[in-house]
C-alpha cells in the first residue's frame, strides 16, 4: 500500500484537490472532472495503438539496423529518419516518448532521439497540410523553412550540452522504465 501512495502520490494528491474544488464550487469540479475525463479517454485511444507499433518495432527491427540507420555515426541519414519518423505521426506529443525509449534502447543516438521528439511536435504532415490549405503555401513553407534548421541545431545543442553522466542517466532510467 505504501509502494502504491508513493508511486502514484501525485495523481492521487490531483484526485482530491479536485475533489475539493467540485465540493467548494459544483460547476467548476464539474468542468475539471470533465476535461479529465475526456483527456483520459484520448489517452485510451491513442495509446493502445502506440504501443502495438512499438511492440512491433521491438521485435521487428534488429539492434544492428537502428545503430546502422540512427545511431552515433548515422551522420545525415540518422537525421532525416529522425525528421521523417517524427513528421510523419499523428497524435499527441505524449505518444513520441515511448516511441522514443524504444528507439533509445535500440541504439539510437541521442541528438536523434531529439530531432525526433522536435519533429513531432511542430513538423507533422498533417499539421503541414492544413496550414498549407488554411494559411497558405508561403506561410506553411516559411515555417518548416525556420523549424527544421532549429530543430537540428536543438538536437545537437541538447545532446552536446549533456555530459556523459546526465546521458548515462537518461539511458538507465530508460532501461528501468523498460524492465517493468
Amino acid at each position: 500500500m505504501k509502494q502504491f501512495i508513493k508511486r502514484y502520490a501525485f495523481a492521487l494528491v490531483v484526485i482530491l484537490f479536485t475533489l475539493i474544488i467540485a465540493i467548494v464550487n459544483w460547476e467548476l469540479g464539474k468542468r475539471a472532472i470533465g476535461t479529465t475525463l475526456f483527456s483520459l479517454k484520448e489517452m485510451l485511444l491513442v495509446l493502445p495503438p502506440i504501443f502495438i507499433l512499438l511492440g512491433l518495432l521491438d521485435i521487428w527491427v534488429p539492434r544492428e539496423i537502428m545503430v546502422k540507420f540512427m545511431g552515433k555515426d548515422s551522420g545525415l541519414k540518422g537525421i532525416l529518419i529522425a525528421i521523417f519518423l517524427g513528421s510523419a505521426t499523428a497524435g499527441p506529443l505524449y505518444g513520441a516518448f515511448p516511441i522514443a525509449a524504444v528507439l533509445l534502447r535500440k541504439g539510437a543516438a541521442l541528438r536523434n532521439i531529439f530531432i525526433f521528439i522536435g519533429a513531432w511536435s511542430t513538423t507533422k504532415i498533417p499539421m503541414f497540410l492544413f496550414e498549407y490549405s488554411g494559411l497558405g503555401a508561403r506561410f506553411a513553407l516559411t515555417r518548416l523553412a525556420v523549424d527544421l534548421p532549429g530543430i537540428v541545431i536543438i538536437g545537437f545543442l541538447l545532446a552536446a550540452l549533456l555530459n556523459e553522466k546526465d546521458k548515462t542517466t537518461i539511458k538507465t532510467q530508460i532501461d528501468a522504465v523498460s524492465d517493468k
